[in-house]
């Protein structure tokens, strides 16, 4: 009897064979010469992402103990701890400031392989003491600043097409809280000089009548405008004072800050009054107090598209890190951190 040709041994079968030898050395050779996509996909699903926070940035510490990102903000795989054992575990060491004090005795001895360091600040630099003793220490930064490397402003608008607006009924003209003046500072000189020309309502320490936490909102409402001048002027330094204490109070901001245009890339240009914007401080009186109706109504049309969002949770900014790990530079150094800051 003729012997039986093997079914490879026929030339159909050879060319299927040999596709599918093929188009597997193929789907290996993917893993082999792009392993990173796959595998950061993988290791992201498979263990979360570390972050200690060395101390943490305010006087309460929140119970973080749970998978707070998730449960909070919908950031899956990240896992925040300030127990310091787990330093040899952390993927992330953040240090604020304010923990960098007491120097380096109180720091790791060495970051590990691997581990990136974040320096954390919502301070300016007028108000940031002792930054050149950390040059090439930090890998990222995480301030107000728009080109950190994580940036955390005080607040924001969102998109919110409600097509309303909302304005408190007005008793008073202008009223300013402040609770640390110094006459040294530009925003004291520019009160003491606007005061001259109409009356301003003060609130806080530094004239003996601090608000309390709920009777903050309601009392500024009251203003037709706030002073949201900052303590000092530097680069996207915006704060509370104009996220808070005016725009979502409803009252229009007169702000001393950084130059208009900077206002600009963070609320629409005509939700708020720039001191810069008048020759004098007389003018500027004169303007606010002879405003109509009409338009003042026109500093709350962005109310018609936004909402104001405030970033007053540690927990929030913190989990951001996981957020934007993926996109950031590792191994990289701060050389000079004073300078950047600065700058």
């Amino acid at each position: 009897l003729p012997l039986q040709r093997p079914p490879w041994g026929r030339p159909g079968v050879k060319v299927l064979v040999t596709a599918v030898v093929f188009v597997t050395t193929l789907w290996n050779l993917r893993f082999f010469l792009n392993p990173s996509k796959d595998s950061g996909e993988d290791y992201k699903h498979r263990e979360p992402l570390v972050i200690l926070v060395w101390e943490w940035p305010s006087k309460q510490v929140p119970n973080i103990s749970r998978d707070v990102c998730h449960e909070l903000y919908s950031i899956t795989g990240c896992k925040l701890t300030t127990e310091r054992q787990l330093l040899h575990q952390a993927n992330v060491v953040v240090f604020p400031h304010s923990s960098l004090q007491s120097g380096r005795d109180k720091l790791p001895k060495e970051r590990l392989l691997g581990q990136n360091w974040v320096w954390v600040s919502l301070e300016s630099p007028s108000n940031t003491r002792a930054l050149a003793a950390w040059n090439q220490t930090f890998n990222w930064v995480m301030t107000y600043r728009q080109d950190s490397d994580i940036f955390i402003p005080y607040g924001k608008l969102v998109p919110n097409q409600s097509a309303t607006m909302n304005i408190p009924a007005k008793t008073n003209l202008v009223s300013w809280v402040i609770s640390n003046y110094h006459r040294t500072q530009k925003r004291a000189e520019v009160y003491k000089n606007l005061s001259r020309y109409l009356h301003v309502n003060i609130y806080g320490k530094a004239n003996n009548k601090p608000l309390c936490k709920d009777c903050l909102l309601p009392t500024i409402s009251k203003s037709k405008f706030y002073l949201a001048f900052e303590n000092s002027i530097h680069r996207d330094y915006i704060t509370e004072k104009l996220w808070r204490n005016s725009l979502l109070a409803g009252t229009v901001p007169v702000v001393l800050g950084p130059p208009r245009a900077n206002y600009e890339q963070f609320v629409p240009a005509d939700s708020f009054i720039h001191v810069n914007d008048f020759v004098s401080l007389e003018e500027l009186a004169t303007f606010l107090k002879t405003m109509n109706s009409s338009r003042y109504q026109q500093f709350f049309a962005w109310q018609r598209k936004f909402s104001v969002k405030l970033y007053t949770d540690w927990r929030e900014r913190i989990c951001a890190i996981c957020m934007a790990y993926p996109h950031l530079p590792h191994g990289r150094l701060y050389p000079d951190l004073q300078s950047w800051f600065n700058s």
